[in-house]
Parts: C-alpha cells; sequence; structure tokens
C-alpha cells in the first residue's frame, strides 16, 4: 500500500504532543508524531506479495530508553537523531528541550 498526502511532524515540545501521545501505547522512546492528510491510497492486487503474521510486540525501544532515562534519552536525540535517513533535519532538538 503507498498512501499520499501531506504530513505534519508533532514532537515532545509542541502544545498539542499530549492530546495525540495519549491515544497511542506508553512507549518511552517515541520522538514524533505524524499527522497524515492522505489524498490518495494506491494498493496492488496482492499477487506475490508475502504474507506477514503479527508475532508479538518488540520491547527492545522500551527497554533500552527506559534504561536511558528521561535524560538520557534527550542526550541520544541530540546526538543521533537530528538528522533524517534522507539527510532532512528532523527539528527533534529545539531549544527548549531540557
Amino acid at each position: 500500500m503507498r498512501l499520499y498526502g501531506v504530513a505534519q511532524v508533532m514532537h515532545h515540545n509542541d502544545q498539542e504532543w499530549d492530546d495525540y501521545y495519549a491515544k497511542f501505547p506508553s512507549n518511552i522512546g517515541a520522538r514524533q508524531i505524524f499527522i497524515l492528510s492522505i489524498d490518495m491510497v494506491q494498493t496492488s492486487c496482492g499477487m506475490a506479495v508475502p504474507f506477514f503474521d503479527y508475532v508479538k510486540e518488540r520491547e527492545q525501544l522500551n527497554t533500552s530508553m527506559a534504561r536511558k532515562g528521561s535524560e538520557g534519552v534527550k542526550q541520544y536525540w541530540r546526538d543521533k537523531n537530528q538528522i533524517s535517513l534522507d539527510g532532512i533535519s528532523t527539528h527533534i532538538v529545539k531549544k527548549n528541550l531540557s
């Protein structure tokens, strides 16, 4: 499936973060929430698309971030998450990130 549209990114320091974050299971390592305005959805016929089965939740992120603690998570963002894989600034670190 491919989704086409416009996305808005929300970070911890954005005014509406708490409202949106409350809609998801608790995740200490959550960095961003994307609000999508979808214009078009494209699907394939499904031929030759493999089946994927849900096995269980992955706990590595929660475990790792809980070990780091709040300040360690923020430092990790400063060190590792300021540029996306495609070289675009994520704006995850803002002046008031303390």
